[in-house]
């Protein structure tokens, strides 16, 4: 049997597959079809500060191989979400992920804070994706000053045990760049990738489809994009753990990740259409780790960045039967 505990900074988890935040809010949508508590971890919808209704409906788009979403960050608030929701995951052994967003770095601050000496709390996502209203609306994760204000302030925040992860987006010239400043920043690792910026025009209406107008892409079309960030981030960082996310469906969905150097990964889009997923990708990893004759899923972490020598031999066929 193949060892698939799951090293995330100073977090390890039982194995290596989680949900992705937005996908399953807080898990109460899941657990109906599986128990939550058997993933690795639950990732939860990105919180803020206050209440938050979202954006304009309509909300999500259908694209091939994917889905646009313009859901807006719609929310609860911290307080509710503590309150209700982190008690409720607490409560079913869930190991979970808080994903906080803002927009403003006093924002963050103020969310990492609440959630201090928090025992359900086992790592904070740091959404850098969101619009920064401190420099006139630019993305967070667009701007390396930004992202690296916004992870310095959080990690100083921070529970000093709990690992501190910023979720990067695709949309730069250069990730490798935002994921430097964000390790000088204190990062203890990343989440790879958020969404991609995207737009839907229907052609009866002749209208965007999206009441927001733009959207976020995700789904098996962005996956060739998010091994590839993937791959680059750890050639340059590989020190630091990386969850990686972006269109897994399938265990060799998420090995292409482990192979690349992610150390655990996150199942989003494919919820729904399949809510067990999750579980399903997890069984469907460990048969193919165990088929490739990886003894532990470490093992695996960043293995295609191993010269051809250091690689496994594949065993050789066994002889047809006379």
């Amino acid at each position: 049997m193949t060892d698939l505990t799951a090293t995330l900074g100073t977090l390890t988890l039982p194995n290596p597959v989680l949900t992705a935040s937005g996908c399953a809010a807080a898990g109460r949508e899941l657990h109906q079809f599986f128990d939550v508590g058997t993933l690795g971890a639950v990732v939860t919808k990105s919180i803020m500060s206050r209440p938050r209704s979202g954006r304009a409906t309509p909300r999500m788009a259908e694209t091939p191989s994917g889905m646009l979403n313009s859901i807006g960050l719609q929310g609860p608030g911290i307080d509710s979400f503590i309150e209700n929701d982190l008690a409720w995951l607490a409560a079913h052994g869930a190991r979970t992920v808080v994903s906080i967003a803002g927009g403003h770095t006093d924002e963050y601050v103020e969310i990492t804070r609440k959630l201090n000496g928090n025992p359900a709390v086992s790592m904070l996502e740091v959404n850098i994706s969101c619009p920064n209203v401190e420099n006139r609306g630019q993305v967070f994760a667009c701007d390396v000053l930004a992202s690296s204000r916004v992870i310095g302030a959080v990690r100083r925040a921070a529970d000093p045990d709990v690992p501190v992860f910023a979720k990067l987006s695709p949309d730069v010239t250069d990730i490798t760049l935002i994921a430097r400043a964000c390790a000088d920043a204190g990062a203890d690792g990343f989440s790879l990738i958020n969404t991609l910026l995207g737009m839907v025009i229907d052609t009866d209406t002749m209208a965007p489809a999206l009441g927001g107008i733009t959207g976020g892409l995700s789904g098996p079309a962005i996956r060739p994009v998010a091994v590839r960030c993937v791959w680059q981030v750890k050639r340059v960082l590989p020190h630091l753990p990386i969850l990686g996310m972006g269109g897994i469906r399938s265990g060799l969905d998420a090995l292409q990740f482990i192979l690349a150097g992610a150390s655990a990964v996150s199942v989003g889009t494919a919820v729904f259409g399949d809510p067990t997923a999750p579980v399903r990708v997890l069984a469907e990893l460990e048969v193919a780790l165990e088929e490739r004759g990886f003894a532990s899923l470490a093992d695996a972490v960043g293995y295609a960045h191993r010269a051809p020598a250091q690689r496994l031999v594949p065993a050789a066929p066994e002889a047809a039967a006379s």
